[in-house]
């Protein structure tokens, strides 16, 4: 059969086990096969006789067999193969007297037995790789790699009495000499599972080359005695060549595999790009890198493969900065609206807010679509910024919607964007005496304007909204999960996928209108329900809970393309942007508002009882104040095992935590409460598996019981909570009814009560930078004093501790984004998806490979001011295709 890059490894594999734990990595076809990338190439064998054998230590050596025998297991189902060799010719070269070894082979396949018995026939000579061992005093390897050396290559043919030849044996190696170098030879170690080893997946990929190069055959059955003898019958059922290399050094000298491989795999990069650069051909690169002969060869081949992903990712993305600007949009030139609203502010704009305004004022004003992306620190004030381009959308007579990633935040945008609006008539007619009252960062006196408002609207019924501008929506109530808010120039629409259904008819039916508003919407924005036919800009909130496909699904919805702005409080170097988002125009506001306090960051050891218990007597004073705490968990409770032991012995002995001994007693209770039911977690090197999981549950019971909380209120909040029980935990945290929130990661983004001074987040050593980053942004938002305090059980000077050091030393988001990417990198921090599976980018590095990426721009920059379409690069334009609609890279979704 033809086998293509896009041939499906389950038509040329009969073992269905494997073809599965291939696709669980990602690896479909023979391309998703080609592009799994080893992480490192392992050192050399070293070549020694059996007299020099190290226990343990891996060696290479050549031998004949002496003899051979297949034992049937009675204790068990299969059978051992033996066979005894020696390498009396290899160590005379080597100078040191032969000697003999024993290699032992378990299956349960008699076919694969009878494969093995083959190739390891009396007086056949063979090359081995394996780990000695010693078994009843004599020198063992069991399951040994092994190479068949073509007969005359040895001792004279006289010699190997007994030996059968048989002319269709295709041989691993011509040469002693050859065998050896391909078995010692480097080998690539690939990220493997429990389902398939990193030597099965090399095995695989090897074979797929072969097929490719028109070297190998596919292997349509089952049974050994159906496939060729070329081919070997892997133990498990797999594909394999001859041996575990498509050729040997001599091949490769010749370029027999690398010339049928070229004709099969076209090279991607331009001949001039690639030539100046000193790379290889594609084909030669996948070669070097899947079957190396030297480490030398492999770096040079992986750097080739990072500049082909550098390349076509920077074109892609400039390519599709291009087009966009071939699309029509609609312009929105009225900025009257948007004027008044930033004078009837009552805190001023900061120098970069309004700079970044007035930048997004002018690409409205164009008839092709805006595309920028708007970076901002926690509390920034990017909702000012989004609010600001809404209104120049609604007062140019379209509609502009905000997508929110939770429900909390949506109605949290809601109520801060309807108050804000309320207070633009207070500009012209000074009716609004408390507005110079109110902070810039506290949003408290805000929402009760827009809760009044509403009110307002229920006691006066339904109000017209076929002239919105000119007149108020009403809402039926704050019960029914209402509409929109009432203002003077833009009704605000609340579309959430929590709605009951007569409040989420009435807000598709006001968007379906046409009429200029603006609409606040969560996930239910992308439904096919929701149409917006007036629609001029797209607001995306936290860019990264998003896909591609998600927002695609607004721009396509009219026939006019919206303009579109992401925002992100998640921090990205400008590297990264540069990389990721290289098709949008990129804005930083790094600036914060007035008034604003450094937020205090202590690390705790959680074995530390003494320093808690003064965080925790901290804590209590600050909520005594009139403050609010936040607990942050990783989980939501233990299993159902560890719910059902109510043993809360160790929290009462805890006291004041003014002893250690005491608070490590209760960790230790909690620890061994949820133990049973925690999953393993190795640390994949043989380290003992880490101690559980806090759980909002468990930590909600130990906190409440202490002294120092005697008489305080606690709530939990979870994302299993449903959305009526959110808004009320959230609005009794607020109000200060319940003081003290423990809760999951669910308050990460976007959760605003300036009340909130301090923030407890428990097993701070397994959360990432950013993540840190964000939910410490959860506090210091009311203009106090404010602290977090991370809780740690990481040990001293591990990488854990050195990341939390970080979050401790700055406050500065460029920093942290900085230092995440070098810890983790670009795939961990810029989504799940980058990191492997979906990814088309798996090599290139965003930190370490800047010249890379910068180079590749401008070249490609160049290539498309001479070829707009790449009619010229057939190939390279496949690929930038297949970057663009294959992969969520450059956007991907969390």
């Amino acid at each position: 059969m033809s086998i293509t890059l896009n041939t499906t490894m389950s038509s040329i594999m009969t073992n269905k086990r494997r073809v599965g734990a291939l696709k669980s990595l990602g690896v479909v076809t023979v391309g998703d096969a080609l592009t799994y990338y080893p992480f490192r190439v392992a050192d050399p064998v070293p070549l020694r006789a059996l007299r020099e054998a190290r226990i343990g230590e891996r060696m290479a050596f050549s031998a004949s067999v002496r003899s051979m025998r297949v034992v049937p297991m009675n204790v068990r189902r299969g059978y051992r193969l033996e066979a005894v060799v020696d390498d009396g010719d290899f160590a005379v070269s080597r100078h040191i007297a032969g000697a003999a070894a024993r290699l032992v082979f378990f299956s349960y396949k008699k076919q694969y037995v009878d494969w093995l018995s083959m190739r390891l026939r009396s007086g056949a000579i063979v090359v081995i790789a394996g780990e000695p061992s010693e078994f009843n005093g004599q020198l063992q390897f069991t399951h040994p790699e092994i190479m068949t050396v073509a007969p005359g290559s040895g001792p004279a043919d006289g010699e190997y009495s007994g030996v059968v030849q048989m002319s269709a044996l295709k041989y691993d190696a011509d040469t002693v000499e050859a065998g050896l170098r391909r078995i010692s030879r480097p080998r690539p170690v690939y990220h493997a599972s429990s389902r398939i080893s990193s030597e099965h997946i090399h095995e695989s990929i090897v074979q797929c080359i072969e097929l490719l190069a028109g070297t190998g055959q596919d292997l349509p059955g089952d049974a050994a005695t159906e496939a060729p003898q070329t081919m070997k019958p892997m133990e498990d059922g797999g594909i394999s060549g001859a041996g575990t290399a498509p050729a040997d050094a001599e091949s490769r000298s010749g370029n027999a595999v690398a010339v049928g491989l070229a004709r099969a795999i076209p090279d991607v990069l331009p001949e001039s790009v690639r030539e100046s650069n000193h790379l290889l051909h594609r084909a030669e690169a996948f070669l070097a890198i899947h079957d190396p002969l030297n480490t030398a060869d492999f770096k040079r081949a992986i750097g080739t493969m990072r500049y082909e992903e550098a390349f076509v990712s920077q074109t892609a993305l400039l390519q599709s900065r291009s087009n966009v600007r071939k699309d029509a949009a609609l312009p929105c030139a009225g900025v009257a609206l948007r004027d008044r609203f930033i004078e009837s502010l009552p805190f001023p704009l900061t120098g970069g807010q309004r700079e970044i305004i007035d930048d997004i004022g002018v690409d409205m004003a164009r008839e092709y679509p805006m595309q920028r992306l708007l970076q901002g620190e926690v509390g920034s004030g990017k909702t000012v910024v989004a609010v600001a381009a809404m209104l120049q959308a609604a007062g140019s007579g379209h509609q502009a919607v905000l997508v929110a990633p939770t429900q909390v935040l949506a109605e949290q945008h809601h109520a801060t964007i309807s108050a804000m609006l309320c207070a633009i008539d207070g500009v012209e007619t000074g009716d609004d005496p408390s507005r110079d009252a109110l902070s810039p960062n506290d949003p408290a006196d805000l929402i009760k304007a827009a809760e009044s408002a509403a009110d307002d609207g229920d006691a006066k019924g339904r109000t017209a909204v076929k002239h919105p501008v000119k007149h108020s929506g009403a809402r039926r109530g704050k019960q029914d999960g209402a509409a929109h808010a009432n203002t003077r120039h833009v009704p605000v629409i609340l579309l959430t996928g929590g709605m009951k259904l007569a409040a989420r008819r009435r807000a598709l039916a006001l968007a379906a209108s046409g009429d200029p508003c603006i609409i606040v919407a969560t996930h239910a924005a992308f439904s096919k329900t929701f149409q917006a036919p007036n629609l001029a800009l797209v607001v995306i909130d936290e860019q990264h809970r998003f896909g591609v496909e998600q927002r695609e699904s607004l721009r396509t919805k009219n026939d006019v393309v919206p303009h579109l702005l992401v925002m992100t409080a998640t921090p990205i170097p400008r590297t990264a942007a540069m990389t990721w988002f290289g098709d949008l125009d990129i804005s930083w506001l790094t600036e914060l508002p007035g008034g604003r306090k450094p937020i205090r960051t202590f690390i705790v050891p959680e074995d530390d009882g003494r320093m808690m218990g003064s965080m925790f007597a901290h804590i209590r004073g600050r909520i005594d104040a009139g403050e609010r705490a936040y607990v942050v968990c990783p989980r939501i409770d233990a299993d159902d095992e560890s719910d059902g032991d109510d043993d809360t012995s160790g929290a009462s002995q805890i006291g004041v935590y003014d002893d250690s001994d005491a608070y490590r007693r209760e960790s230790a209770a909690a620890a061994a409460n949820t133990a049973a039911s925690a999953p393993s977690q190795e640390d994949g090197d043989g380290a003992p598996s880490r101690p559980p999981l806090h759980s909002v549950a468990e930590i909600e019971r130990r906190l409440s019981s202490l002294p120092q909380f005697r008489g305080v209120r606690f709530a939990t909040l979870t994302g299993r909570d449903d959305d009526a029980t959110k808004q009320q935990v959230m609005a009794d945290f607020a109000d200060g009814a319940t003081p003290v929130l423990v809760a999951t990661t669910v308050i990460e983004v976007g959760v605003d009560v300036p009340q909130a001074s301090c923030i407890v987040i428990f097993d701070a050593d397994r959360y990432g930078l950013s993540q840190l980053h964000q939910l410490r942004g959860r506090v210091g938002r009311g203009g106090t004093d404010s602290w977090a305090f991370l809780i740690s059980r990481a040990e001293d000077g591990g990488p854990a501790q050195q990341r939390l050091q970080v979050i401790q030393g700055t406050l500065d988001g460029a920093q942290i984004a900085q230092a995440d990417l070098e810890f983790r990198g670009a795939g961990d921090v810029l989504g799940d998806a980058q990191s492997g599976g979906k990814s088309g980018l798996k090599l290139l590095r965003v930190v370490k490979d800047v010249k890379i990426i910068a180079d590749a721009r401008e070249r490609a920059g160049r290539l498309l001011a001479d070829d707009p379409d790449l009619s010229g690069e057939v190939e390279l334009a496949g690929a930038v295709l297949d970057f663009t609609r294959g992969n969520e890279t450059f956007l991907t979704s969390s």
